[in-house]
């Protein structure tokens, strides 16, 4: 319990940085929501299903991401305004770091979910269908964004964040995608050691 009080208390500690004094505030709002959603199921549901300290910790790395992004704004975040002026980049793809996390971190929780869960009968498919759940992750977010946008006109730019690259919207899926298959590439075995200390699948 003392990793997850840990993980817990770095939540709290970003996401309260997070909302002080923010570049926008309604930009900030709608990064870090999923967070807080996020949050809340996972304390609701502590108690029936407690994922490995792995899965937590990935998922505070991605909640982090958000409030980075969320204080702000994705298209201005100070360390990848450097990296942009050093590389001679176009724009801010601090972005391209969190559709990356969003492939990663739900491929990790998937798969544990359907390790413990016994979703997946045919293992042939166990990593095709956890990379297809978070690239259609990634799309249902993509017409978030989009909603958002068209309903708040000019407030949503900064959330869009599209920086006036045409193929935003696709790139962000790549990196999903891409993210997807190296949770699954680098975490998979560690995971399994964790799962297999808690009982959860055989040695």
């Amino acid at each position: 319990m003392k990793t997850i009080y840990g993980l817990v208390s770095l939540f709290f500690i970003t996401f309260f940085w997070s909302i002080y004094q923010p570049k926008e505030s309604f930009t900030c709002f709608l990064e870090i929501f999923p967070a807080l959603i996020g949050f809340l199921i996972l304390a609701l549901t502590f108690n029936k299903f407690r994922f490995t300290n792995l899965t937590y910790a990935l998922i505070l790395v991605h909640c982090i991401i958000l409030f980075i992004g969320g204080h702000y704004t994705y298209a201005e975040v100070p360390l990848f305004e450097y990296v942009k002026e050093v590389f001679h980049q176009s724009r801010n793809n601090y972005d391209k770091v969190g559709h990356f996390a969003q492939g990663l971190v739900p491929a990790i929780i998937a798969r544990e979910l359907f390790i413990r869960k016994n979703v997946i009968a045919n293992k042939a498919f166990f990593n095709f269908i956890i990379v297809s759940t978070c690239l259609a992750i990634s799309a249902a977010y993509e017409w978030i964004e989009w909603a958002v946008s068209i309903s708040s006109g000019d407030q949503g730019d900064a959330f869009l964040g599209t920086q006036g690259y045409i193929w935003d919207t696709q790139s962000d899926m790549l990196f999903a995608t891409i993210g997807a298959c190296c949770g699954l590439l680098f975490f998979s075995k560690p995971q399994d050691r964790q799962l297999k200390a808690s009982g959860f699948i055989s040695k």
